[in-house]
């Protein structure tokens, strides 16, 4: 069981993970590259947590706050990253040379091929040591930062798969984990975890179908009721199945956005209009006030591309994720699909499905 963890990122997400483990009795440290953004969580030595609904709450103490990544992951167990997957990279690239032996990376969460891009990153920058990088499917928690030295959690999941790279490696990471973290379960491999990746469906192609609306209104109205109307309903369910077929191409039997609405929500429908309407926590939900969003920022290069890129390279048409990435890098000036997650970046390009199947379950493809 480990005992000593560093959470990588003072944002939201962050905030609420580092506060919570330290409440939990654990030995904390938190990272954030910008010293002057936890200049007072350095000063006060923690982060007062609230909850709602009875969950954890009070001062979580912290050992360490640093905008330094040797001192941070120094002696650490268990590394938690929880960043925006674009900067998975940089991050990778940052710790690469300070990793040791027996320590384990977990992104919260991987997006789509996170831990694909992580290990090639450490291993293209000199990183020797035998590390273990495992991703989660999505984040445990719903939380927010409510001031400097504030954060909240809303909800913590019950269920969250979790994947190593390789899959061999994965019990050991939950075990590791288990006592802080009972929820996380199997998620088979990070193929799995990737291809599940439901934000991929659900958050360019809303924003982007909507973006007439966001300019005028700066998100003023409902995102998933007003914004999912019977034709960008029929948009969605068009991306869900080219995802569900590149997964098909990769021996993956994933979720349709159907089935996953019936699984975290209890909610059905005849379609997916229908089906999003039924779901009444969708309700109230505000759109996005910009379109420089992470929406389309992050989820497009670090979601939609990596999907896209594996269809195109395994035989399967991805035309209508094509045209979501192509929209969003004409509005955003910028060429997401050089940007992203492609086959040829993550150096699988090569790779024959066998191969890449092995690779992610047994570390190896000979």
């Amino acid at each position: 069981m480990a005992k000593k963890y560093v959470v990588i990122g003072a944002g939201h997400g962050g905030k609420a993970m580092a506060a919570h483990l330290a409440l939990m009795g654990f030995t904390v440290n938190l990272y954030n590259r910008t010293p002057e953004h936890v200049e007072v969580i350095k000063k006060r030595g923690g982060i007062e947590l609230e909850s709602t609904e009875g969950g954890p709450h009070g001062f979580g103490e912290l050992a360490l706050v640093t905008s330094d990544i040797a001192a941070a992951i120094d002696g650490v167990e268990v590394i938690m990253v929880v960043l925006p997957s674009s900067a998975h990279a940089d991050i990778a690239k940052t710790m690469a040379s300070h990793l040791k032996n027996g320590q384990i990376v977990v992104l919260h969460p991987g997006r789509t091929c996170g831990a694909l891009e992580f290990v090639k990153v450490i291993r293209d920058n000199g990183c020797t040591a035998d590390v273990t990088v495992a991703e989660a499917e999505t984040f445990i928690y719903a939380s927010r930062s409510d001031g400097p030295v504030q954060a909240r959690i809303f909800r913590i999941k019950e269920a969250v798969p979790l994947a190593a790279l390789p899959a061999a490696r994965t019990q050991c990471v939950l075990d590791a984990i288990c006592e802080a973290y009972p929820q996380f379960i199997d998620g088979v491999d990070v193929l799995n975890t990737g291809m599940n990746n439901m934000g991929a469906i659900f958050h360019p192609a809303l924003t982007l179908l909507n973006m007439g609306w966001i300019e005028a209104t700066h998100g003023d109205y409902q995102f998933y009721i007003d914004g999912v109307t019977p034709s960008v309903a029929r948009v969605l369910e068009v991306l869900d199945r080219e995802r569900v077929t590149v997964a098909s191409a990769l021996g993956i039997r994933a979720r349709t956005s159907l089935e996953w609405l019936k699984l975290a929500y209890d909610t059905t429908g005849a379609d997916l209009h229908e089906a999003i309407h039924n779901q009444p926590g969708y309700y109230g939900i505000k759109a996005p006030a910009t379109l420089n969003h992470r929406y389309i920022f992050e989820d497009v290069p670090m979601s939609l591309v990596p999907i896209a890129s594996l269809g195109k390279r395994y035989g399967v048409s991805v035309r209508g994720m094509e045209s979501m990435i192509k929209i969003a890098s004409i509005i955003h000036h910028t060429d997401y699909w050089r940007r992203g997650r492609t086959v040829e970046k993550l150096g699988l390009e090569q790779w024959s499905v066998s191969e890449l199947t092995r690779f992610v379950q047994e570390g190896t493809i000979d």
